[in-house]
């Protein structure tokens, strides 16, 4: 399989080259040439097949002959068994027709485990087999930095280098981040919003000359093989409620739009999905795009889902070179001015859209009575990024014939705050990181200044 860039002036890559290159060089992302697709008696066939032997199914094509089969399987097979419930992906009924799919079972309890812990194994593994070392530079909004170095750190082929903004996340996320002090893991704090930090690690891509030969990877979604794997839970998930004999929807809690990018995906490979529906906090650009053709970048402001205050979604991008038809040039100009001015889609690519996804908003306020409420009705406590998940599927849910799944992204123990505030008691850490509070910090708090960042960077970084 073959991997063009949205911005189409990039090299075709496979899917090895894809995986080390992150971001391509003409500033697009990666995306397959082609899609496979999955009848429906394929699809069925796999119902009440283990998590990790359908992830092998739905991933195997996208890898193709770039990594032997049977060292992807065992690859799939040791993520998976690192997760702490024996379903990986379980589902929970709230009530008739509506669902909570729990992916915070990973070794850092959020979603990003299903991707990263995947991803540093499959980097690990080309890097070895090519004699190569690889730098990576990562942005976080909270929980892509503890997933990441979790999968990173003992690699002998990396480094990775970690940027969260200053004072921006939740305590846990943070420790969960700041106390892993392997040799090859750097954590920054910037001085400034993920949207800063985000654009560092994009800039760094563009001009690599910083690290004087060694190259640049990445791990953030930008990166085509975390989509890849996300793709396997919305598969599994509408497996376990009669998929794909019956159409299935779905709310999705996203910032940067690389899960539910990921649901657009599944359906676009066969299984049968009525609704996508687009969950946002008060950082709304999604929101305001798709129900208004506004997107205008506005001012990133710090809430209670903190994993969610993202205003430039990077993967929105996958999505528009589809609905341009593929238009590199097309979608080239429509970022470069989004980069300095407030623009609309054309307006039979913004009807197009539309046809594709639901969206909500959701402030604090609602996000903590979401979550006081939900508990009080079923004993069941939310974290922020999925109450509003919840508080979406409910207001957008058209057919209450049809399945709901909401995606619960992360433990609600990743964030106090807001169930606190909720007047509920925040539950206790996990047995694994039960002594988080006392371990040792390690991080470095540097200025919004690329130079600066990359300066530290280089300054780190193993050549052996």
């Amino acid at each position: 399989m073959n991997y063009i860039s949205t911005r189409g002036q990039a090299p075709v890559l496979n899917f090895a080259d894809v995986l080390l290159a992150g971001l391509a060089d003409d500033g697009g992302l990666y995306v397959p040439e082609t899609l496979p697709t999955f009848s429906q008696d394929e699809i069925a066939s796999w119902a009440g097949l283990p998590y990790n032997e359908l992830a092998f199914n739905v991933i195997k094509p996208f890898v193709d002959d770039c990594i032997k089969a049977s060292d992807l399987k065992t690859m799939i097979d040791e993520t998976y068994a690192g997760f702490n419930h024996i379903g990986v992906a379980p589902m929970v009924q709230l009530g008739g027709n509506e669902w909570i799919l729990e992916l915070f079972h990973g070794p850092t309890l959020a979603f990003k485990d299903f991707a990263l812990q995947l991803l540093g194994r499959l980097m690990d593994h080309v890097l070895s087999e090519r004699g190569e070392r690889l730098v990576i530079m990562g942005a976080t909004s909270g929980d892509t930095g503890s997933a990441a170095i979790e999968g990173c750190r003992h690699s002998k082929h990396l480094d990775i280098f970690i940027m969260h903004p200053y004072n921006r996340v939740s305590e846990v996320q943070r420790r969960q981040m700041t106390t892993l002090l392997n040799d090859n893991v750097f954590n920054i704090a910037l001085e400034g919003n993920f949207d800063d930090c985000q654009e560092m690690v994009k800039d760094s891509f563009a001009d690599q000359s910083f690290l004087q030969g060694l190259k640049l990877g990445a791990v953030n979604s930008i990166n085509w093989a975390r989509i890849m794997a996300q793709i396997v839970y919305y598969f599994s998930s509408a497996l376990a409620v009669g998929g794909p004999h019956r159409e299935v929807s779905f709310s999705v809690p996203t910032g940067n739009f690389g899960d539910i990018f990921a649901g657009y995906l599944a359906k676009q490979m066969g299984l049968p999905i009525k609704q996508l529906v687009v969950a946002t906090n008060r950082n709304d650009i999604l929101h305001r795009v798709i129900s208004g053709n506004d997107m205008s970048k506005g001012t990133l402001e710090h809430t209670l889902s903190p994993s969610m205050d993202i205003m430039v979604s990077s993967n929105f991008e996958r999505l528009l070179f589809d609905v341009y038809g593929r238009d590199g040039a097309a979608i080239a100009d429509l970022m470069k001015r989004f980069k300095t001015e407030s623009v609309s889609l054309e307006s039979g690519r913004w009807e197009a859209v539309r046809e594709l996804f639901d969206s909500y908003a959701v402030d604090d306020a609602t996000t903590c009575d979401v979550i006081k409420q939900v508990y009080q009705e079923t004993g069941y406590l939310l974290d922020p990024h999925t109450a509003i998940g919840l508080k979406a599927a409910r207001e957008c849910w058209k057919d209450k014939t049809i399945p709901m799944i909401t995606l619960a992204t992360a433990h609600p123990v990743k964030f106090p705050e807001p169930i606190v505030k909720a007047g509920l008691e925040s539950p206790a850490l996990p047995a694994h990181l039960a002594d988080l509070y006392e371990r040792e910090e390690r991080f470095t708090v540097l200025p919004k200044d690329l130079a600066s960042v990359q300066a530290f960077v280089a300054s780190n970084v193993h050549r052996d």
